[in-house]
């Protein structure tokens, strides 16, 4: 935990980021890593830490752990073992504010996406259990008017758009006449609000985000109510 405020990502974060993608290679992290540090780790610490009594008060089941490893801030180290990419270092900051529910079940929470010209929010769940997408799917297909009326708020979908992967057949056990079956055929429930980059920099994007995911809301008590978790 840093223990200092927030007082906006440094400009250097996006020109690291930036420069990184252009020399993904160890050698070039290893001079670079005290920017790594300061442009990446510290702020990004110091984000998740202004973030936890603003989150605390939109859903007390959301967590937000100011850790460099195991809380809510990703590794920046990929996984090539089995990737045709085997660039070592991811080109983005990415922050998770997981759901308490999350260690047992593949629980909704709330993201944040950060990289050069792609600075994102994002709030569900994505690629969720077997068992967890057939409750997501069942109370969709039995509760179609509570799911359009979170669906098509006018002011949640002018922000947010749907994201993600979907079936090109509807699943085994849902009509294909349903009219929510495009929704029912969903893979992934993650809706996705862009931001500018340049927002970042500044104090006020702890509240520019609070305030996207409050807008969420009913879509993630939605989908808790479907797997039986509070929000």
């Amino acid at each position: 935990m840093s223990g200092t405020s927030f007082e906006g990502f440094p400009r250097d974060t996006l020109k690291f980021l930036s420069e990184l993608k252009k020399n993904n290679r160890r050698e070039w992290f290893q001079k670079h890593k005290p920017r790594y540090e300061t442009a990446f780790i510290n702020p990004a610490l110091n984000f998740i830490e202004a973030m936890q009594k603003p989150l605390n008060k939109l859903s007390p089941f959301l967590e937000a752990v100011p850790k460099k490893m195991g809380g809510s801030l990703m590794r920046i180290y990929r996984d090539t073992r089995f990737a045709k990419d085997k660039t070592p270092y991811k080109t983005n900051i990415g922050i998770q504010f997981r759901h308490e529910a999350g260690c047992n079940v593949h629980a909704p929470g709330c993201y944040v996406h950060i990289e050069p010209d792609n600075v994102f929010v994002g709030v569900g769940i994505w690629r969720p259990e077997k068992e967890v997408l057939r409750m997501i799917r069942e109370r969709i297909s039995q509760e179609p008017r509570a799911w359009k009326k979170v669906r098509d708020q006018k002011k949640f979908r002018e922000a947010y758009k749907l994201s993600g992967e979907s079936l090109i057949r509807p699943p085994a056990g849902f009509d294909k006449e349903h009219p929510m079956i495009d929704d029912i055929k969903r893979k992934d429930f993650i809706v996705i609000c862009s931001l500018k980059p340049k927002q970042i920099e500044s104090p006020d994007f702890i509240q520019e985000v609070i305030t996207h995911f409050k807008l969420a809301t009913p879509y993630m008590r939605f989908l808790c109510e479907a797997i039986e978790i509070p929000y």
